[in-house]
C-alpha cells in the first residue's frame, strides 16, 4: 500500500469487533500502509474530523492481543444514516476532504446492515466524483442477519454466551420447588431475525434438557397459543423456560412488547427500541396461570461476554479484517468481506468479497424449515449450523483476577 488507511466501527458492538479492527491493523502495517488511522464514533466522529493514529495506542504484540479480547467497540460507535448522495453532496464534500487530507487509499467500515450502507453510498460518491478512495465493508453484528455471509463475526461468541446462560439458568431453575410450578421467560436479542435466539437450543445436550419453547421473529407469535401450551407444560413439569426474541410480533405486526410498557426511544435509522418482552410475557402467565414466573433479558450481556468468546469467532474475525485490507490493496471498492463455509466437519471456512450493493439494507433471517412447524422450536439443521461456530475458547489476560483490556482514554 502507497497511502494510509482509516478504518471505523458502527452499530451495536460484538465480542469479536475489536478482533477485526486488529486485523486491519496488522495488515495494514504489514502491507506497508504509512499511517492507520481510526475514526472516533464512525462515520459521525469523522465527519467532526475526530480520529486518532492508531500506531500510538497499539504499540506492540501484547496490544494487539488485548485489543482482540476486548469487547465493545473500541475506537466507539455510532448509528449515523448518511443521506443519499444526490439529496445532500455537501456531506459527502467533506467526509472526502478530510479523506484527502490524511491521504487515505482505503476506508475499512466494521459494521452491520447499516454500515454497508454506508460503504454502498461513499464508493458510489467517489464512483459519481472519480475518487481513487477504495471502501470496505467488514461483517460485524451478534444478529447474523447480513446477507450472502454464511455468518458474521461476533455471532458465535454471542450464541456461546447465550447458550451458557440459558443452561445455566435451566439448572438455577430446578433448585425450588413452588405450588403450582415456576414459568421462566428468557428475552435475547433480535429484532426480525431470531439467530440468536435460535441458539439458546446449544443449552441442549446429555446433562440438560435445553429451554422447553423457543420462539423467533420469522414466525407469527399467537399469545392464546402460548398460554396453551405453557399450561400444558406447567401440568407437567415444576419448572418452564422458554427462550424469546425481543421482536416476536402477533399477525398485525405489532411487537409482543408493545403490549407492555414500552419505550418509544427509534434510533436514526428508524428502529424502534425492543425491551419488556420477557417482563411482559411473564406477568401474563402469571396472572393467567396462576404460577410463580419470572422474566430475564441478556440484553447488553450477550454482546459484551468476551469472558465467553468462541475462539472460531475470535479467529475468522481477525481474519476477515485482515482481508478487508488485503482487497481495498488489490484494488476493490464497493465491497464486503463475507465468509463461505466449506464443510461442518470438519469445519472449514474462507474469505471472499461480494458486492455491498447486494448486502445493504438486506436481511437474512432463519430459513423457516429450520423452525418447528407450530413455530415454537428449531430444528437440528439450526444446531448443525451453529455449533462449529461456538468452538474453543480465548482465555482472557487476567490482572488481579479480573480481565485486562487494552484501554483508551474517552471523553465528551
Amino acid at each position: 500500500m502507497k497511502g494510509n488507511v482509516i478504518v471505523g466501527q458502527s452499530g451495536g458492538p460484538t465480542a469479536a469487533i475489536n478482533s477485526s479492527l486488529a486485523g486491519v491493523y496488522r495488515t495494514a502495517i504489514d502491507r506497508g500502509a504509512k499511517k492507520v488511522y481510526g475514526m472516533l464514533h464512525g462515520i459521525e466522529g469523522l465527519l467532526k474530523e475526530n480520529y486518532i493514529d492508531l500506531s500510538e495506542h497499539i504499540r506492540n504484540d501484547l496490544d494487539v492481543e488485548l485489543l482482540k479480547r476486548t469487547p465493545a467497540a473500541y475506537l466507539g460507535s455510532c448509528r449515523y444514516k448518511l443521506p443519499d448522495i444526490h439529496k445532500d453532496m455537501e456531506i459527502y464534500k467533506k467526509i472526502f476532504e478530510i479523506l484527502d487530507k490524511l491521504e487515505i487509499e482505503a476506508l475499512v467500515y466494521i459494521g452491520g446492515n447499516d454500515s454497508m450502507d454506508t460503504i454502498k453510498k461513499l464508493s458510489d460518491y467517489a464512483i459519481l466524483t472519480g475518487s481513487e478512495i477504495r471502501f470496505i465493508g467488514c461483517p460485524k453484528t451478534i444478529d447474523n442477519d447480513l446477507a450472502l455471509t454464511d455468518h458474521t463475526p461476533g455471532y458465535g461468541s454471542a450464541a456461546k454466551y447465550i447458550g451458557t446462560s440459558v443452561k445455566e439458568v435451566i439448572r438455577d431453575s430446578l433448585c425450588l420447588e413452588y405450588s403450582g410450578g415456576v414459568v421462566t421467560i428468557i428475552e435475547i436479542m433480535g429484532r426480525n431475525a431470531g439467530w440468536l435466539t435460535g441458539a439458546s437450543i446449544l443449552a441442549k445436550g446429555e446433562d440438560c434438557d435445553g429451554p422447553d419453547l423457543i420462539y423467533l421473529p420469522e414466525i407469527t407469535f399467537d399469545l392464546k397459543k402460548f398460554e396453551a401450551k405453557v399450561k400444558k407444560l406447567v401440568e407437567q413439569k415444576s419448572s418452564v423456560v422458554v427462550c424469546v426474541s425481543e421482536g416476536i410480533h402477533d399477525k398485525d405486526g405489532k411487537y409482543i412488547c408493545e403490549l407492555g410498557n414500552n419505550s418509544d426511544f427509534v434510533d436514526a435509522f428508524g428502529h424502534k427500541q425492543l425491551t419488556g418482552t420477557a417482563s411482559f410475557l411473564a406477568n401474563y402467565i402469571g396472572n393467567k396461570l396462576g404460577c410463580k414466573t419470572r422474566g430475564i433479558e441478556l440484553s447488553t450481556l450477550q454482546r459484551a461476554g468476551s469472558h465467553l468468546a468462541s475462539r472460531v469467532d475470535i479467529l475468522e474475525a481477525y481474519q476477515v479484517g485482515g482481508a478487508a485490507v488485503l482487497a481495498a490493496d488489490e484494488g476493490d471498492t464497493g465491497k464486503m468481506v463475507v465468509l463461505v463455509r466449506h464443510s461442518d466437519d470438519p469445519y472449514q471456512c474462507g474469505t471472499e468479497v461480494k458486492d455491498v450493493h447486494k448486502i445493504a439494507n438486506d436481511e437474512k433471517l432463519v430459513p423457516k424449515e429450520w423452525i418447528s412447524k407450530d413455530g415454537s422450536y428449531i430444528t437440528d439443521d439450526f444446531i448443525t449450523y451453529v455449533r462449529p461456530l461456538i468452538q474453543g475458547d480465548v482465555s482472557p489476560i487476567m490482572v488481579d483476577g479480573i480481565p485486562r483490556h487494552l484501554y483508551r482514554p474517552t471523553k465528551k
